[in-house]
C-alpha cells in the first residue's frame, strides 16, 4: 500500500488529486464535501476488481488512518450485466452494439443512417484506421482549435499545445486504435478506441463542426464495425447512452441511430465513513443531473449555453465563471 497524488484529466485539464495504490491498482480521490473514491481509469482497464471485500477493507482502514474517502464506487465491467455483489447498487448505463458482423448491422440501420453513410462517400470523406503520431496530432489540434465553444460550453481542449495534445492521448497506447475520417489529407474527424478484451470501446469521437455536411460521425462509426469485425470483437460501445434523465438528447439519438442499444449496467456504492452512509442514504451521492427533472435540465442547459455565448462575444474570457 502506498500514497501519493496522481495527475488525473477531469473534463480535458490535468488536475492532481489524493492516490493511493492498493493490489496494483490506483485508487483516486475526488469531490469536496463528499469525497469519492475510484479505481483510476476503471472503464478502460481489463478484468473485474478480485476481492472487493478485502479491497474495501483496506479503503475503510486508510479512511481511518489519513487517506480521507468517504465513499467507493466500482461497476461491474459490460457485458457483465447481473449484480454479483452485496453492496448498494444502482443501475448505470452502456451504449453497445453487438458485433455479429458488419452485414448484419448494416441490415438493422434505418434508411437515413445508410444514406449518411454512402453520402460521406460522395463526398469524398475516406475514413481509415491510423497511426498515433505527429501528423494525427497535428490534425486533432486544428480540430480542437476550430472554436471556443462546443455544445454549449467552453471546450476545454481548445487552444491546446502540441505536446499537450499528445499527452491528452498517449493513454492504453499498447491496447488502443485511432481511426481517422479524411477530406484529402484534412482530418475532420477521428474517433480512439480502447480494447477491453472482447470489447472494443469508443473513449472519444470528435468533428470539425465546419464539415458537418460531410457525415464523418457516420463514416467513423461504419468503420469501427468493419474493424471490430475483422478483429472478431463481440461488442462496439461508445460510453453511455443516456447521462442523468436526458432520455432525448442529440448525442443518444445519434448512438442510437447508429445501432447502438443502451444496456444496463451494475454501478456499486460503497460507504467508507459515517458521511458516507448519510449521503448514500439521502442521495447525496448523485449528481445534479441524476436528480433534477429532465425538462429543467434542458432549461438550465439552454441558459448555459447562453451565458456562455454572451461571455464569449463580449470579449470576456469564457474559462472564468460558473459555466466552465
Amino acid at each position: 500500500m502506498r500514497g501519493n497524488s496522481i495527475e488525473i484529466s477531469v473534463r480535458g485539464k490535468w488536475i492532481n488529486v489524493p492516490a493511493v495504490e492498493i493490489s496494483d491498482k490506483t485508487v483516486v480521490v475526488t469531490g469536496k464535501w463528499i469525497k469519492t473514491a475510484t479505481i483510476h481509469d476503471d472503464l478502460w482497464h481489463e478484468g473485474e476488481l478480485e476481492d472487493p471485500d478485502g479491497f474495501i477493507g483496506e479503503l475503510k482502514d486508510l479512511a481511518v488512518n489519513g487517506f480521507k474517502s468517504d465513499i467507493f464506487v466500482f461497476g461491474q465491467k459490460f457485458p457483465l450485466t447481473k449484480a454479483k455483489h452485496p453492496y448498494h447498487m444502482e443501475w448505470d448505463n452502456v451504449a453497445a452494439i453487438r458485433v455479429i458482423s458488419f452485414k448484419d448491422w448494416w441490415a438493422g440501420l434505418s434508411q437515413e443512417t445508410r444514406r449518411n453513410v454512402r453520402m460521406a462517400e460522395k463526398r469524398g470523406v475516406v475514413a481509415r484506421v491510423t497511426e498515433f503520431n505527429d501528423a494525427l496530432i497535428k490534425g486533432i489540434v486544428e480540430i480542437n482549435n476550430e472554436a471556443p465553444l462546443r455544445q454549449g460550453r467552453p471546450f476545454s481542449h481548445y487552444g491546446k499545445s502540441h505536446d499537450a495534445v499528445r499527452k491528452d492521448y498517449q493513454s492504453f497506447s499498447e491496447r488502443s486504435v485511432f481511426i481517422g475520417a479524411y477530406l484529402g489529407e484534412e482530418l475532420i474527424g477521428f474517433l480512439k478506441i480502447v480494447y477491453l478484451g472482447e470489447v472494443a470501446a469508443i473513449m472519444q469521437l470528435l468533428l470539425k463542426m465546419s464539415h458537418y455536411d460531410k457525415r464523418a460521425a457516420n463514416a467513423l462509426i461504419a468503420k469501427a464495425v468493419e474493424h471490430c469485425e475483422k478483429l472478431d470483437m463481440k461488442h462496439l460501445t461508445y460510453c453511455k447512452y443516456r447521462y442523468g434523465k436526458k432520455h432525448n438528447s442529440p448525442l443518444t439519438e445519434f448512438k442510437r441511430r447508429n445501432g447502438f442499444e443502451e444496456v444496463p449496467v451494475p454501478l456499486f456504492y460503497v460507504p467508507l465513513t459515517a458521511k458516507g452512509r448519510i449521503a448514500i442514504a439521502l442521495r447525496l451521492h448523485r449528481s445534479l443531473v441524476d436528480l433534477l427533472p429532465e425538462g429543467l435540465i434542458e432549461v438550465l442547459l439552454n441558459l448555459r449555453t447562453r451565458w456562455c455565448e454572451w461571455r464569449l462575444t463580449s470579449g470576456r474570457h469564457i474559462g472564468e465563471g460558473r459555466c466552465s
